[in-house]
């Protein structure tokens, strides 16, 4: 046993310090990025992703953040008739998400030999990226699949990062236990704080001319804009986009929203939760946001802002022109209560 001395932090214990700008405004700011990847692929859009979650990552989700040159990463429970159905339309934004069941694998095989999407975007997605097991399959589908642009995940140091992108992983998803509906760090009581995560592993992934993709922990535009800044190449959402009526929500209510570790995920794909296991995820009621048109807005004109407010004129400028400050205090929420 050691302990890490090192203060790591979350999201909510820094602020992004203003810098003389010579931006104009706002809509100067180039959120677009254009990526080149170890595998050979190319990738152009604003880095955006909605998490592979059942009332996030659906087709409607995809069709609508595509709009956006913004990415969708699919939940893995569509069937494979309906994944044909929908990468028929060949989106810029579609991402297939798989475990490492052989099952999956069938499945991914099944689709991608009918649909023959030789560049696809594919997300291989666990709870625990540390396991030999998973490494192992990584290597062995990036041997039969050279040429998708390969995400993989999830971990949160250096060390598994760098090694995951050895293995093949064009970008390795970064995060364990910081969603708004994972109970993971309850549970196990393991973990890492999100920004020290993304910085962490950042550093380690642009050494080898890697990419990480910030999974977790955002829970207002401000957040999304500190994962930038912290050095992610992409950032993923999946409470921020949850709610909405292109997830399946409903102004009538039931907007139930819930982890993919959670009893009502296992219940609902997996026959319940097996007798050697905790769920490690939970349920929550939350209110209908409407159209997601509304919360992209802001989520895009927060980091147009705050590109302003250190003069960086693209994206790709933030982390180089960031300085963080370290606080005890970002909002004041005195009066939240009477918020409309």
């Amino acid at each position: 046993m050691r302990i890490v001395e090192d203060v790591k932090l979350d999201y909510k214990d820094v602020l992004i310090t203003p810098k003389r700008s010579t931006l104009a405004s706002r809509n100067d700011v180039k959120l677009e990025r254009s990526f080149k990847f170890r595998s050979g692929n190319s990738w152009f859009g604003i880095p955006i992703i909605a998490a592979n979650m059942d009332s996030v990552g659906t087709f409607e989700m995809d069709k609508e953040l595509a709009k956006y040159n913004c990415l969708v990463a699919l939940t893995k429970h569509y069937k494979d008739i309906q994944l044909i159905d929908h990468l028929q339309y060949k989106l810029n934004s579609t991402i297939y998400s798989l475990g490492i069941s052989d099952k999956d694998l069938e499945k991914f095989s099944n689709v991608y030999n009918i649909i023959g999407q030789t560049h696809m975007r594919v997300c291989i997605d666990v709870a625990n990226g540390y396991t030999q097991t998973f490494v192992e399959f990584i290597q062995r589908f990036r041997e039969r699949y050279p040429h998708v642009i390969l995400m993989a995940g999830n971990v949160v140091t250096p060390e598994m990062t760098e090694e995951l992108i050895l293995a093949g992983v064009d970008i390795v998803k970064v995060g364990i236990g910081p969603g708004s509906v994972c109970t993971t760090r309850k549970k196990t009581g393991v973990g890492y704080p999100q920004l020290s995560a993304v910085i962490e592993c950042a550093d380690a992934a642009h050494g080898l001319k890697g990419h990480i993709i910030a999974d977790g922990g955002c829970t207002v535009p401000g957040d999304v804009v500190k994962a930038f800044a912290a050095g992610a190449d992409f950032v993923m959402l999946g409470g921020m986009l949850a709610g909405h009526k292109e997830g399946g929500s409903s102004p009538l209510g039931g907007n139930k929203f819930y982890g993919m570790s959670s009893e009502t995920a296992m219940d609902l794909h997996n026959g319940g939760v097996a007798n050697y296991r905790a769920s490690e995820g939970k349920t929550v009621e939350i209110p209908y946001k409407g159209a997601v048109a509304t919360t992209m807005q802001d989520i895009l004109g927060g980091l147009r802002s705050a590109c302003t407010y250190v003069g960086a004129s693209e994206l790709k400028e933030l982390s180089k022109r960031t300085t963080f400050v370290r606080v005890t205090q970002q909002l004041n929420n005195s009066l939240s209560a009477y918020e409309i």
